[in-house]
């Protein structure tokens, strides 16, 4: 379908010749000849009587307007309605349809607090942080929900929307890899960090909105406490699974500064892991443990899925390249008669 995007230029397409007429009307008013000399001055002459036939015979023996003169105005004028062409961008719009399949809506909430730094996980007998390991749980969870739209959220002091709800899971699964611990602020705001997740999710058809939260339990920011965001999560139809990251040891070692340090504030508080994901109908998960996912996939698949979306977009492709190479054209024809514009100039048309 072809359309112009800016219309409403049309309008400057008569302007040359709306002013070459108000510049004759002008003209016309204005006094063309000079006032009567003074009596003294006048001299007495004598009429030719025959004064018509001589005038249509000095006409007939005035040769022609050359021809550059005659198609000097034409191609000005050409040349600007391909100007006001260009400024009024035409272009070709192709239709795209956008075909989703059936398939669930996930938001991914994940703890970025410092408390991420704690390192009390073992891998392969490896030390490692929590950090380290929801990179790889939530990593491999990623990789099995092909056809589900997936977003991702992450909290700290404050709560962001990292990744709108989408299909490209590379693209979130790169997203992750890149959060570090404190990237959002070094205190927890757990219950914001679900209230931006509900946020994100009530607009999606109900029935299939998911929220996995993967956090310690710890909150000590954010103006909504865990048990407030869970309650909004519950009348907003959002089903909360939760994915405990931690241990419950009194002295957590953890990198502060570039140095190790035992701390006895970073214990993981599953009491309120629990009770959110008692309160929006969810499941409780361990981190270490690797069947919890495939359980919580499970539980995913039994939910109702969002119906296939179908979505028709125009896809402009500018076409003002014509037009403007047309213009460039005449500017070259133009150039190629250097005498033209002062024969138009001095033509009897113009004065």
């Amino acid at each position: 379908m072809f359309e112009f995007h800016w219309p409403w230029a049309a309008v400057l397409a008569p302007l040359p010749w709306l002013l070459r007429i108000a510049s004759r009307r002008f003209r016309a008013v204005s006094p063309a000849t000079p006032p009567p000399a003074p009596l003294e001055e006048q001299r007495v002459t004598l009429r030719h009587p025959r004064l018509a036939d001589l005038s249509r015979t000095y006409q007939a023996r005035t040769p022609g307007r050359p021809l550059a003169s005659r198609l000097y105005p034409v191609l000005l004028g050409l040349l600007w309605l391909a100007l006001v062409l260009v400024l009024m961008r035409p272009q070709w719009l192709e239709s795209h349809t956008e075909v989703s399949r059936p398939g669930y809506d996930l938001m991914l909430s994940v703890d970025a607090s410092h408390s991420m730094n704690a390192i009390d996980f073992s891998i392969d007998e490896r030390q490692v942080t929590r950090m380290a390991v929801v990179k790889g749980v939530m990593g491999r969870f990623i990789e099995q929900r092909e056809g589900d739209r997936i977003g991702l959220i992450v909290f700290g002091t404050q709560a962001f929307l990292l990744s709108p709800l989408s299909l490209d899971r590379a693209a979130v699964r790169l997203i992750l890899d890149g959060i570090e611990p404190s990237i959002a602020g070094p205190a927890t705001a757990l219950g914001d960090g679900i209230a931006l997740g509900v946020r994100a999710l009530r607009d999606r058809p109900e029935g299939s909105r998911v929220m996995i939260v993967i956090a310690d339990g710890d909150n000590n920011a954010g103006q909504f406490s865990p048990g407030e965001a869970a309650s909004l999560a519950q009348h907003e139809g959002v089903r909360v699974y939760v994915i405990g990251v931690g241990t419950v040891a009194e002295q957590i070692p953890i990198i502060e500064g570039g140095r190790l340090r035992y701390r006895d504030d970073l214990a993981m508080d599953e009491t309120v892991l629990k009770r959110i994901v008692e309160t929006t109908g969810g499941a409780y998960f361990r981190a270490t443990d690797t069947a919890g996912l495939e359980a919580i996939s499970r539980e995913i698949d039994r939910l109702e899925k969002t119906q296939a979306e179908a979505r028709t977009v125009l896809l402009p492709r500018p076409l003002y390249r014509w037009p403007l190479g047309v213009a460039l054209l005449i500017l070259l024809v133009l150039g190629l008669f250097p005498g033209g514009r002062r024969r138009v100039l001095r033509s009897p048309a113009n004065a």
